[in-house]
């Protein structure tokens, strides 16, 4: 007997197993996730829970645990989108992990599954508060990803799906929650204006769309703005809310000149992106310098990751 065939033959080639990896981490859109733990964080900033909650580092595992919640959520529903959208992907976008046959439907299903049951008992860990909101976020992701996406009422129902992460992480102080339940309304206003431009991303937009996005944009900046006023820290927000005023306005200005589908990509990859700038602003407007730049922190990691897998 040959010494060669004395060796164990792995059951999958490395490069099969390479690829699988890198289909289920492109269904999940990993730049993606990162704005969204930058919700919980700017959420838990806008709670206080820093200043009147915490005082080691045990009380911190709530927080790693909405974390959790919010990865597991945001990326079961992202998967979720893609299982729905398998056979229009198969014409539009063929190059995705479904319709390209790397990943099977059922394989992706399950995925999104175990996702969603990994966020919901991360969240049911910190309270029952925590828990049912994370509930509402998983059905709002998928009655868009099933009905939304193709709907008028499509992009405020994806929007809700940030404004909840959003008050996912104010729930650690539930008092705040029940006083701050009104600022889920910016979160919403933004991302139904950047869904709303995602539309016209295939076959290109149209103006009137943008325009009505651009005057959403600045509703939420001056609500920021005048929250960093309230709390006396307009001058530390300034600079974070000018980044993400720019990070939005410059593609959406582009898009405006010239609404190619290309153009549109951009503006609506530039919204997303932005997100870690808009929550960085939030926890300046409410809480202490260092922890806006901890969120900041955030941003380049997810335009590297950008770079390597789709955005939208």
């Amino acid at each position: 007997m040959e010494y060669q065939d004395l060796l164990i033959k792995p059951l999958y080639p490395v490069s099969y197993i390479l690829s699988k990896s890198l289909g289920y981490l492109r269904l999940v859109r990993p730049a993606n996730l990162l704005t969204a733990v930058a919700d919980i964080l700017a959420g838990i900033a806008i709670s206080g829970f820093l200043h009147k909650a915490y005082t080691n580092y045990l009380d911190l595992l709530p927080v790693a645990c909405l974390c959790l919640a919010t990865i597991g959520l945001y990326g079961g529903g992202v998967v979720f989108n893609d299982v729905f959208d398998a056979s229009l992907d198969k014409v539009e976008r063929p190059e995705r992990p479904i319709p390209s046959g790397l990943i099977s439907r059922t394989q992706a299903v399950i995925l999104g599954s175990y996702l969603f049951l990994v966020g919901i008992l991360a969240a049911f860990t910190v309270g029952r508060v925590a828990g049912f909101i994370a509930l509402s976020i998983m059905a709002s992701a998928l009655v868009y990803d099933k009905w939304g996406k193709h709907a008028s009422w499509g992009p405020v129902n994806m929007g809700l799906c940030r404004g909840l992460n959003l008050l996912l992480g104010i729930s650690l102080m539930e008092p705040v929650l029940q006083r701050y339940t009104w600022i889920a309304v910016i979160p919403v206003l933004y991302i139904a204006a950047v869904t709303a431009i995602s539309r016209g991303e295939v076959y290109g937009g149209n103006i009137r769309t943008l325009r009505i996005a651009a005057v959403c944009y600045a509703l939420v900046y001056g609500t920021i703005a005048v929250l960093a006023v309230a709390n006396g820290h307009l001058l530390q927000a300034s600079p974070f809310l000018l980044l993400f005023i720019y990070m939005t306005n410059a593609p959406l200005i582009k898009a405006m000149k010239d609404p190619v589908g290309p153009n549109i990509g951009k503006a609506v990859k530039g919204g997303i992106l932005a997100l870690v700038a808009m929550n960085a602003a939030w926890a300046a407007a409410f809480t202490s310098l260092p922890y806006a730049f901890t969120i900041l922190i955030l941003l380049p990691l997810s335009l590297l990751l950008a770079r390597a897998f789709a955005v939208t």
